[in-house]
């Protein structure tokens, strides 16, 4: 098991709404449910379910100061001392709307406190990637940070894991992030962003891959919701991992809890990819079937229940 992981990324407090199904334009639904001040943030997300398959975390982010870390982040193997206060915003907030009739989302992101952890805060705080054996990060935070964290794990033998969301609309990502990216992990909207590409069968998943390759990355995961995920390496070897089924309540924080979950079981080498997104997959079946974002990411035992249950014991 990996030893130590670095996330760089949001923290977000989470406003969840739960409707009947999603408005058209210009309607009203009333709703009986609604959840307020639970956390949340893509970085916050994927730390905590690194955190909770028990490997030891360093959270790398920066929140307002009215934000209360030994309250908000309370959770074991979560290390917060690389955690800052800004002095130019409030924590980034994330607006959720959750359908009851499927369990889909729809986010809205106010940066906050996020859109100011800057390069020299990641240059400040190096030693937290130096000391790891991979480095995660996502897009809710400036890319020009995310280089900057990227550089210092490949100049020290750190494999990196982007999940490029949120992709930019348009203009994709600069190829000098890419170039320094080893694990790209996108769901199949992401990557049609940056790739155009549509994925609508193997053939075109191929042709995804093939992108990234050329761009000197060299494991791609792609999620397709209940499809599972698909995985290719440069060397060609790749496969389809399927799905944990379950009965969806909400899939916010799904995708999240996969990489995390995840990255605590590969091999620094990637040589067991296959076994550690079987692993994500169980964790991120959990996550689906509860509530919520931070709440809903489950605990080592939880997911090792489901592995043995199913006879999947990775």
């Amino acid at each position: 098991m990996t030893k130590k992981i670095t996330v760089l990324g949001s923290t977000n407090i989470d406003r969840v709404v739960s409707v009947p199904r999603f408005a058209q334009s210009g309607e009203t639904l009333h709703t009986d449910s609604h959840l307020t001040n639970a956390m949340g943030g893509k970085g916050l997300n994927q730390g905590v379910a690194v955190a909770r398959s028990g490997v030891q975390t360093n959270m790398i982010t920066k929140v307002g100061r009215e934000f209360n870390i030994a309250e908000n982040m309370a959770v074991k193997n979560l290390l917060t001392d690389h955690v800052m206060f800004s002095e130019k915003g409030e924590t980034g907030q994330a607006y959720i709307t959750v359908s009851e009739e499927t369990g889909d989302n729809m986010i809205y992101i106010y940066g906050g406190a996020n859109a100011d952890l800057t390069v020299a805060d990641v240059n400040e705080h190096k030693d937290a990637i130096i000391e790891s054996d991979f480095v995660v990060a996502q897009l809710e935070i400036p890319i020009a940070s995310v280089i900057a964290a990227f550089k210092i794990a490949h100049e020290n033998g750190v494999k990196t894991i982007l999940n490029p969301a949120p992709m930019p609309e348009t203009g994709g990502l600069p190829e000098e992030l890419l170039e320094l990216t080893d694990v790209i992990a996108p769901n199949e909207h992401e990557t049609f962003l940056l790739t155009d590409v549509p994925i609508t069968d193997e053939e075109s998943l191929l042709r995804n891959a093939v992108y990234y390759f050329q761009r000197g990355i060299d494991t791609v995961i792609i999620t397709l919701g209940s499809q599972g995920a698909f995985y290719m390496r440069d060397n060609g070897e790749t496969k389809l991992v399927p799905i944990f089924k379950t009965k969806t309540v909400d899939t916010t924080a799904a995708g999240d809890t996969f990489i995390g979950a995840m990255a605590t079981r590969l091999n620094k080498d990637l040589s067991n990819l296959e076994d550690a997104m079987v692993y994500g997959s169980a964790a991120s079946s959990v996550t689906v079937s509860r509530p919520g974002a931070q709440p809903s990411i489950p605990f080592e035992n939880e997911v090792l229940a489901i592995l043995i249950a199913q006879d999947r014991m990775i």
